[in-house]
């Protein structure tokens, strides 16, 4: 079975801003931010909405981070775990 590691809190990311180092925050999945029911909806049905069209293929779950010291906001890919 495939899971995101963030998605179920078995795992926190360490990643740090591109543009000046800081810590990077996990937002949550990206798909929670379309609109006001996504957050309901099964990830599979979000994937066909997203603008990828390979992305229902692919096992990796898009996370939105926030830098803590300048704002900036990256997309990160989280690869499933087994």
């Amino acid at each position: 079975m495939n899971y995101c590691r963030l998605c179920n809190g078995i795992s926190l990311e360490n990643q740090t801003c591109f543009i000046c180092m800081g810590i990077l925050k996990d937002q949550g999945k990206i798909y929670d931010f379309y609109d006001d029911y996504s957050p309901y909806m099964e990830i599979e049905l979000n994937k066909l909405a997203d603008g990828d069209p390979e992305s229902f293929q692919k096992s990796e779950c898009v996370h939105l981070f926030v830098c803590e010291a300048c704002g900036t906001q990256q997309e990160l890919k989280i690869f499933y775990g087994c």
